[in-house]
Protein backbone atom coordinates (compact mmCIF):
# COMPACT_ATOMS: atom_id res chain seq x y z
CA UNK A 1 0.00 0.00 0.00
CA UNK A 2 1.83 3.04 -1.22
CA UNK A 3 -1.00 5.42 -2.09
CA UNK A 4 -3.90 5.87 0.34
CA UNK A 5 -6.95 8.12 0.10
CA UNK A 6 -8.82 9.26 3.20
CA UNK A 7 -12.00 11.32 2.98
CA UNK A 8 -13.15 13.32 5.98
CA UNK A 9 -9.51 13.90 6.87
CA UNK A 10 -10.23 17.27 8.47
CA UNK A 11 -12.47 15.54 11.05
CA UNK A 12 -11.45 13.66 14.16
CA UNK A 13 -11.66 10.12 12.79
CA UNK A 14 -10.19 11.03 9.39
CA UNK A 15 -7.23 12.75 11.02
CA UNK A 16 -6.64 9.71 13.23
CA UNK A 17 -6.73 7.45 10.17
CA UNK A 18 -4.18 9.68 8.45
CA UNK A 19 -1.86 9.36 11.44
CA UNK A 20 -2.47 5.60 11.51
CA UNK A 21 -1.36 5.16 7.91
CA UNK A 22 1.37 7.81 7.66
CA UNK A 23 4.76 6.18 7.11
CA UNK A 24 7.82 6.53 4.90
CA UNK A 25 7.32 5.58 1.23
CA UNK A 26 3.57 6.23 1.48
CA UNK A 27 1.50 8.96 -0.11
CA UNK A 28 -1.57 10.00 1.85
CA UNK A 29 -4.30 11.83 -0.07
CA UNK A 30 -6.26 13.91 2.42
CA UNK A 31 -9.75 15.07 1.47
CA UNK A 32 -11.87 17.36 3.63
CA UNK A 33 -13.77 20.63 3.81
CA UNK A 34 -11.51 22.54 6.23
CA UNK A 35 -8.27 23.44 4.42
CA UNK A 36 -6.58 24.78 7.56
CA UNK A 37 -7.17 21.54 9.43
CA UNK A 38 -6.11 19.53 6.39
CA UNK A 39 -2.81 21.40 6.34
CA UNK A 40 -2.30 20.53 10.01
CA UNK A 41 -3.03 16.84 9.41
CA UNK A 42 -0.75 16.87 6.36
CA UNK A 43 2.09 18.30 8.46
CA UNK A 44 1.68 15.44 10.94
CA UNK A 45 1.81 12.89 8.11
CA UNK A 46 4.92 14.50 6.65
CA UNK A 47 6.59 14.42 10.06
CA UNK A 48 6.03 10.64 10.04
CA UNK A 49 7.87 10.42 6.71
CA UNK A 50 4.87 10.23 4.37
CA UNK A 51 4.08 12.37 1.35
CA UNK A 52 0.80 14.18 2.02
CA UNK A 53 -1.45 15.84 -0.54
CA UNK A 54 -4.62 17.73 0.35
CA UNK A 55 -7.83 18.41 -1.51
CA UNK A 56 -10.48 20.71 -0.08
CA UNK A 57 -13.91 19.95 -1.50
CA UNK A 58 -17.60 19.61 -0.66
CA UNK A 59 -18.90 16.08 -1.16
CA UNK A 60 -22.40 17.37 -1.89
CA UNK A 61 -21.06 18.23 -5.35
CA UNK A 62 -21.08 14.62 -6.52
CA UNK A 63 -19.89 15.27 -10.07
CA UNK A 64 -16.88 17.27 -8.86
CA UNK A 65 -16.04 14.64 -6.24
CA UNK A 66 -16.13 11.80 -8.78
CA UNK A 67 -13.98 13.81 -11.18
CA UNK A 68 -11.52 14.44 -8.34
CA UNK A 69 -11.16 10.79 -7.39
CA UNK A 70 -10.63 9.81 -11.01
CA UNK A 71 -7.98 12.52 -11.35
CA UNK A 72 -6.20 11.43 -8.15
CA UNK A 73 -6.20 7.80 -9.28
CA UNK A 74 -4.97 8.75 -12.74
CA UNK A 75 -2.07 10.68 -11.15
CA UNK A 76 -1.05 7.56 -9.25
CA UNK A 77 -2.94 4.35 -8.59
CA UNK A 78 -4.79 4.44 -5.26
CA UNK A 79 -4.15 1.19 -3.37
CA UNK A 80 -6.52 1.85 -0.46
CA UNK A 81 -9.39 4.29 -0.03
CA UNK A 82 -11.05 4.89 3.34
CA UNK A 83 -14.31 6.78 2.96
CA UNK A 84 -14.66 8.24 6.44
CA UNK A 85 -16.46 11.53 5.73
CA UNK A 86 -19.90 11.78 7.26
CA UNK A 87 -22.54 13.98 8.86
CA UNK A 88 -24.37 13.23 12.08
CA UNK A 89 -27.39 15.09 13.37
CA UNK A 90 -30.62 14.53 15.22
CA UNK A 91 -34.12 15.93 15.21
CA UNK A 92 -34.37 19.53 16.39
CA UNK A 93 -35.69 20.04 19.94
CA UNK A 94 -39.48 20.15 19.92
CA UNK A 95 -39.81 19.08 16.27
CA UNK A 96 -42.08 16.19 15.32
CA UNK A 97 -39.70 14.97 12.60
CA UNK A 98 -36.34 15.92 11.14
CA UNK A 99 -36.02 18.87 8.79
CA UNK A 100 -36.26 17.81 5.13
CA UNK A 101 -33.17 19.76 4.14
CA UNK A 102 -31.16 18.16 6.93
CA UNK A 103 -32.25 14.68 5.83
CA UNK A 104 -31.22 15.47 2.24
CA UNK A 105 -27.74 16.71 3.26
CA UNK A 106 -27.13 13.73 5.51
CA UNK A 107 -28.26 11.35 2.79
CA UNK A 108 -25.93 12.87 0.21
CA UNK A 109 -22.82 12.99 2.42
CA UNK A 110 -23.33 9.68 4.23
CA UNK A 111 -24.67 7.55 1.40
CA UNK A 112 -24.79 9.03 -2.09
CA UNK A 113 -21.28 10.54 -2.11
CA UNK A 114 -19.33 7.59 -0.66
CA UNK A 115 -21.30 5.13 -2.80
CA UNK A 116 -20.61 7.08 -5.98
CA UNK A 117 -16.94 7.55 -5.12
CA UNK A 118 -16.48 3.91 -4.17
CA UNK A 119 -18.11 2.84 -7.44
CA UNK A 120 -15.90 5.12 -9.50
CA UNK A 121 -12.74 3.92 -7.79
CA UNK A 122 -13.76 0.24 -7.74
CA UNK A 123 -14.24 0.37 -11.51
CA UNK A 124 -10.68 1.59 -11.96
CA UNK A 125 -9.30 -0.90 -9.42
CA UNK A 126 -11.11 -3.75 -11.18
CA UNK A 127 -9.32 -2.96 -14.43
CA UNK A 128 -5.95 -3.46 -12.72
CA UNK A 129 -7.21 -6.43 -10.66
CA UNK A 130 -6.45 -5.13 -7.18
CA UNK A 131 -7.34 -2.54 -4.57
CA UNK A 132 -8.99 -2.06 -1.19
CA UNK A 133 -11.98 0.07 -0.29
CA UNK A 134 -13.21 0.79 3.24
CA UNK A 135 -16.59 2.37 3.87
CA UNK A 136 -17.14 3.77 7.36
CA UNK A 137 -20.76 3.28 8.31
CA UNK A 138 -22.30 3.23 11.77
CA UNK A 139 -23.84 0.84 14.26
CA UNK A 140 -26.87 3.16 13.99
CA UNK A 141 -27.55 1.59 10.58
CA UNK A 142 -29.09 -1.42 12.33
CA UNK A 143 -31.49 0.47 14.59
CA UNK A 144 -34.54 2.58 13.69
CA UNK A 145 -33.59 5.64 15.74
CA UNK A 146 -36.68 7.90 15.79
CA UNK A 147 -34.65 11.00 16.68
CA UNK A 148 -32.03 10.41 13.97
CA UNK A 149 -33.94 8.81 11.12
CA UNK A 150 -31.89 10.59 8.45
CA UNK A 151 -28.59 9.45 9.95
CA UNK A 152 -29.69 5.87 10.64
CA UNK A 153 -31.31 5.60 7.22
CA UNK A 154 -28.29 6.93 5.34
CA UNK A 155 -25.96 4.52 7.11
CA UNK A 156 -28.36 1.63 6.49
CA UNK A 157 -28.26 2.43 2.78
CA UNK A 158 -24.47 2.54 2.87
CA UNK A 159 -24.34 -0.84 4.62
CA UNK A 160 -26.44 -2.53 1.94
CA UNK A 161 -24.46 -0.83 -0.83
CA UNK A 162 -21.13 -1.92 0.70
CA UNK A 163 -22.26 -5.53 0.86
CA UNK A 164 -23.44 -5.48 -2.75
CA UNK A 165 -20.26 -3.79 -3.99
CA UNK A 166 -18.14 -6.28 -2.07
CA UNK A 167 -19.87 -9.23 -3.73
CA UNK A 168 -19.59 -7.74 -7.21
CA UNK A 169 -16.02 -6.44 -6.94
CA UNK A 170 -14.46 -9.48 -5.27
CA UNK A 171 -14.18 -11.41 -8.54
CA UNK A 172 -12.09 -8.54 -9.91
CA UNK A 173 -9.55 -8.52 -7.07
CA UNK A 174 -11.10 -5.58 -5.20
CA UNK A 175 -11.67 -5.92 -1.45
CA UNK A 176 -14.53 -3.97 0.16
CA UNK A 177 -14.83 -3.64 3.92
CA UNK A 178 -17.69 -2.05 5.84
CA UNK A 179 -16.89 -0.80 9.33
CA UNK A 180 -19.82 0.03 11.61
CA UNK A 181 -18.55 1.79 14.73
CA UNK A 182 -20.55 2.84 17.73
CA UNK A 183 -19.70 6.13 19.38
CA UNK A 184 -16.37 7.78 18.58
CA UNK A 185 -15.24 10.63 20.82
CA UNK A 186 -14.87 13.37 18.21
CA UNK A 187 -15.80 17.04 18.45
CA UNK A 188 -18.85 16.39 16.26
CA UNK A 189 -20.03 13.59 18.53
CA UNK A 190 -19.54 15.71 21.63
CA UNK A 191 -21.85 18.35 20.14
CA UNK A 192 -24.70 15.82 19.93
CA UNK A 193 -26.69 15.43 23.18
CA UNK A 194 -27.30 12.13 24.91
CA UNK A 195 -25.22 9.37 26.53
CA UNK A 196 -22.46 7.71 24.50
CA UNK A 197 -21.67 4.33 26.06
CA UNK A 198 -18.63 2.30 25.02
CA UNK A 199 -17.17 5.32 23.23
CA UNK A 200 -13.89 4.80 21.35
CA UNK A 201 -11.19 7.41 20.93
CA UNK A 202 -10.46 8.35 17.30
CA UNK A 203 -7.08 6.62 17.59
CA UNK A 204 -8.68 3.39 18.85
CA UNK A 205 -11.22 3.45 16.06
CA UNK A 206 -8.54 4.13 13.44
CA UNK A 207 -6.44 1.19 14.65
CA UNK A 208 -9.41 -1.16 14.44
CA UNK A 209 -10.46 0.11 11.03
CA UNK A 210 -6.94 -0.39 9.66
CA UNK A 211 -6.84 -3.92 11.09
CA UNK A 212 -10.19 -4.80 9.51
CA UNK A 213 -9.04 -3.48 6.15
CA UNK A 214 -5.72 -5.34 6.31
CA UNK A 215 -7.50 -8.61 7.05
CA UNK A 216 -10.02 -8.06 4.28
CA UNK A 217 -13.02 -8.45 6.58
CA UNK A 218 -16.39 -8.00 4.92
CA UNK A 219 -17.96 -6.25 7.92
CA UNK A 220 -16.87 -5.28 11.40
CA UNK A 221 -19.13 -3.81 14.10
CA UNK A 222 -17.17 -2.21 16.92
CA UNK A 223 -16.82 -2.26 19.84
CA UNK A 224 -18.32 -5.68 20.54
CA UNK A 225 -21.33 -4.51 22.64
CA UNK A 226 -22.78 -2.89 19.51
CA UNK A 227 -22.55 -6.20 17.64
CA UNK A 228 -24.49 -7.77 20.51
CA UNK A 229 -27.07 -4.96 20.39
CA UNK A 230 -27.57 -5.58 16.69
CA UNK A 231 -28.52 -9.18 17.39
CA UNK A 232 -30.69 -8.15 20.34
CA UNK A 233 -32.60 -5.67 18.18
CA UNK A 234 -33.40 -8.42 15.68
CA UNK A 235 -34.83 -10.71 18.36
CA UNK A 236 -37.09 -8.22 20.11
CA UNK A 237 -40.81 -8.13 19.32
CA UNK A 238 -41.55 -4.99 17.29
CA UNK A 239 -43.73 -3.35 19.96
CA UNK A 240 -41.07 -3.77 22.65
CA UNK A 241 -38.30 -2.65 20.30
CA UNK A 242 -40.27 0.48 19.40
CA UNK A 243 -40.75 1.39 23.07
CA UNK A 244 -37.06 0.94 23.81
CA UNK A 245 -35.99 3.06 20.83
CA UNK A 246 -38.40 5.84 21.82
CA UNK A 247 -36.93 5.73 25.33
CA UNK A 248 -33.46 6.47 23.90
CA UNK A 249 -34.59 9.83 22.51
CA UNK A 250 -32.64 12.66 24.20
CA UNK A 251 -34.81 14.88 26.45
CA UNK A 252 -36.57 17.63 24.52
CA UNK A 253 -36.17 15.87 21.16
Amino acid sequence: MNRILITGASGGLGAALARQYAAPARTILLWGRDRVRLESVAATCRAAGAVAEIRSLDLTDIAAAVAAIEADDAAGEIDLAVFAAGLGDIRAPGAAVEDAGQVARIGIVNFVAPAALASALAARMAVRGQGRIVLVGSAAAFHALPFASGYAGSKAGLARFADALRIGARAHGVSVTLVSPGFIDTAAAQATPGPKPFSLSPAQAATRIAAAAARGHAHVVMPWPFAALRGFDRLLPRALRDRLLRALTPPGH
